[in-house]
């Protein structure tokens, strides 16, 4: 199979191909008569392993020690597991950081609601994030100069 034909098997760009066979992710061998790259079935299941990991979240590390140990000959399950552990415990910290930030973002539009709007003077750029106060800070608001 050529570039094209490949990524249409596995519903993936011509362009990921390319990058993963720089990688050295996909082993693709070369036309003798052209130079093209040629794939076999098995770039094609490594492929689609590739693309499944990464929709599981895995990085294209992840995914190089992974087919790493695979080629070696050992299983590579345990450090699957392992790594799907540490990409959950840090995507749930990052869900919590977006929920905390959402909570902020609340109560600023709920803040901002009845406040006036306030050109730059030479003292602050935007009074509404200047002065809104953020959890864990303390902070007097500065009214808008006379106009």
């Amino acid at each position: 199979m050529r570039v094209a034909q490949l990524a249409k098997a596995a519903e993936v760009s011509a362009e990921t191909v390319r990058h993963y066979s720089e990688l050295g992710l996909l082993q693709p061998s070369r036309d003798p008569h052209n130079g093209y790259q040629l794939f076999s079935q098995n770039d094609l299941q490594r492929l689609r392993f590739i693309a499944r990991a990464r929709r599981l979240g895995f990085s294209l590390k992840d995914v190089q020690a992974i087919l790493a140990r695979a080629d070696s000959g050992a299983a590579p399950c345990t450090e699957v597991r392992d790594l799907m552990r540490e990409r959950l415990a840090a995507l749930q910290a990052h869900i919590d950081e977006c929920q905390r930030l959402a909570l902020v973002m609340h109560d600023a539009l709920e803040d901002w609601a009845g406040k006036a709007e306030c050109a730059p003077d030479g003292q602050a750029i935007c009074r509404l994030i200047e002065d809104f106060e953020l959890p864990g800070a303390s902070r007097p608001a500065t009214p808008c100069p006379a106009h």
